[in-house]
């Protein structure tokens, strides 16, 4: 199947050096294995359950969401264990430590990808109190 995206020219050069230094045969292999690594990333949050802990990471520009993060930090306490915040620049780093039912933190985790000045949030689950599934 043939598709067609839009990407800027410095995302689409960097995405090239990166698939090439890796050895990979063809930017659509490149692109299929990146789109594989983001459904796994996604199923992942969306089938636990149970007691987690996780950890999020996202970087935003400071003075377009600042206040609508402090709602959401406020709105998920209960799961929000502590939290980091480093400057880079224009952007803002923060890591949240989260600890809680898994439907609260992946709740979280798709509002702040809601905001528009939030780059990217990624991820880590790092315990499940959940019984694993009998095969």
């Amino acid at each position: 199947m043939r598709t067609s995206l839009n990407v800027s020219e410095d995302i689409l050069e960097e995405f090239d050096e990166t698939w090439q230094a890796e050895g990979l045969d063809s930017r659509s292999r490149a692109i299929r294995e990146a789109m594989q690594e983001y459904i796994e990333g996604h199923s992942q949050l969306e089938e636990v359950s149970g007691e987690v802990v996780a950890v999020l990471a996202f970087d935003y520009q400071h003075h377009e969401v600042i206040h609508d993060l402090h709602s959401a930090q406020h709105q998920f306490q209960d799961i929000i264990e502590t939290m980091s915040h480093t400057h880079q620049g224009e952007w803002c780093l923060e890591t949240v430590f989260c600890h809680g039912d898994a439907a609260r933190v992946r709740e979280l985790v798709y509002r702040l990808r809601d905001f528009d000045g939030v780059g990217r949030v990624k991820t880590m689950l790092l315990r499940s109190t959940a019984p694993a599934d009998p095969e």
